[in-house]
């Protein structure tokens, strides 16, 4: 595909609410992928509660961490560098919550706001008209 054909789809994409959905969807479960996969590695290598955990964490987290690299190509929009910086606020707020469920380590009240003032700055980025 050359850059005027990719230039006329990405001025015709519009958002409609099942592209919105997908979208969240697709960035939480690429987060789900990212930080499960990297706590299960971590998990094995640095240990968790009782010490470390088996060798074959490491290993599924890094099948899991694979294949976290493949879910963004799930998007409905083709802006690469946009959906990276976007997932960027969802990866923010999906650890602060994954890693209260997995460590037990509740965010703070600083952690609630700078999540909640990420998620607003990577909405205004990603659904801003063009």
């Amino acid at each position: 595909m050359n850059n005027e054909t990719q230039s006329l789809e990405q001025e015709s994409f519009e958002w409609t609410t099942v592209a919105i959905l997908q979208a969240i969807a697709v960035f939480v479960l690429a987060g789900f992928a990212e930080i499960v996969g990297g706590w299960m590695v971590w998990a094995h290598v640095r240990g968790y509660g009782s010490g470390k955990k088996p060798w074959w964490f490491a290993l599924v987290g890094s099948l899991i961490l694979v294949s976290y690299g493949f879910i963004p190509c799930l998007q409905p929009t083709d802006s690469f560098g946009r959906v990276y910086a976007v997932y960027g606020g969802f990866f923010i707020v999906l650890s602060f919550l994954l890693g209260w469920a997995l460590d037990g380590d509740k965010p703070d009240i600083g952690d609630v706001i700078g999540g909640v003032i990420a998620l607003v700055g990577v909405m205004v980025v990603m659904f801003w008209p063009r």
